[in-house]
Order: C-alpha cells, then sequence, then structure tokens
C-alpha cells in the first residue's frame, strides 16, 4: 500500500535531519567524512526538491488554490537550495568555504523543513482527503525512481522552476 505524500515527504525530512547532525558532529578535521556525507545530503535533497517541484507543489496548486503563495515560496526556497547544492558539489572538501556553505545550506533547508511540516502539511492535510494523499504519494514514488541525484548547474535550476511557475 503507498503512503500518503505527507508521511514519504516527512520521511526524507527526517533522513535529511539526520545526516545534517552527522555532518554538524564530524568535526572540523573530518574532511573525508564532512565529503561523503555531503554527498548524501546533496543526493537526497536533490531527488526530494524534483520531486516535491515535480508532483507534490503542482498537485497542491490545482487542487488548493489557496496555498499558491505558500507553494511559490518554497519552489524559491529549494532554489536557493538547490544552488547551494550545486555549489557545494563542485567544492572541495577541503575549501575554506565548504563548512561555511554547508552551514548555511542546513539553516535553509531546516527552516524550509520546518515551515513546510509546522504550517504547510498540516493545510494540506486538512483540505486533502485520504485517497488524494495516497494518490499524490504513489506520484511522488513514480517520480522518485526519475529523479536526477546530482544538481544542476544553477542558471538550468531557475530555468526550470520558472517554466514550472509560468
Amino acid at each position: 500500500m503507498t503512503s500518503d505524500a505527507i508521511v514519504l515527504l516527512k520521511a526524507d525530512h527526517n533522513q535529511i535531519r539526520r545526516l545534517f547532525r552527522q555532518f554538524q558532529a564530524a568535526g572540523d578535521r573530518a574532511v573525508k567524512t564532512k565529503a561523503r556525507l555531503a554527498g548524501k545530503i546533496i543526493e537526497l535533497l536533490t531527488v526530494h526538491t524534483y520531486i516535491e517541484n515535480e508532483v507534490m507543489y503542482p498537485e497542491v496548486r490545482a487542487l488548493l488554490p489557496e496555498l499558491d503563495e505558500d507553494v511559490l515560496e518554497s519552489y524559491e526556497e529549494h532554489h536557493v537550495a538547490d544552488v547551494l547544492c550545486a555549489e557545494l558539489a563542485a567544492m572541495p572538501a577541503d575549501a575554506e568555504r565548504f563548512d561555511a556553505k554547508a552551514a548555511v545550506l542546513i539553516e535553509n533547508v531546516t527552516h524550509h523543513i520546518e515551515e513546510e511540516e509546522n504550517d504547510w502539511c498540516p493545510k494540506v492535510r486538512a483540505g486533502l482527503g485520504r485517497s488524494q494523499l495516497r494518490d499524490i504519494g504513489a506520484k511522488l514514488e513514480q517520480a522518485r525512481q526519475q529523479a536526477p541525484t546530482t544538481p544542476a548547474q544553477p542558471s538550468a535550476l531557475k530555468k526550470t522552476i520558472d517554466a514550472v511557475i509560468a
């Protein structure tokens, strides 16, 4: 049985938060560990933002137009995360700004997750029925199978987001 969309997205959030904690606990000298963890974080975030951008947000916009502004803000927050992921992926882990860029990514994504889980998800759950959330969950699972695992270049990301919200 397919999980509902919110359950699937929250499971991703939990996995991402766990990796964030591991990265932050790695310490200043753990360059190889941080590089490995950053790679996993980037992959998870790339897949997660893709499935939300391609499935969840368009579905919510169509079914719950009153959440349109929330969705548009989420697209922009994803754009920021995607740009940071692309930049971090192109950086060696011993680069001077690697930890700082990772810290900004973690802060931004943590804020986004908290906003989504505490404000947006309850509104979506209240506005949609169980079967709708399961249908969207099935679409999210399908999208996950074709999702990129490495970030696009920032200019390509902007074009994709602009096309989706147009």
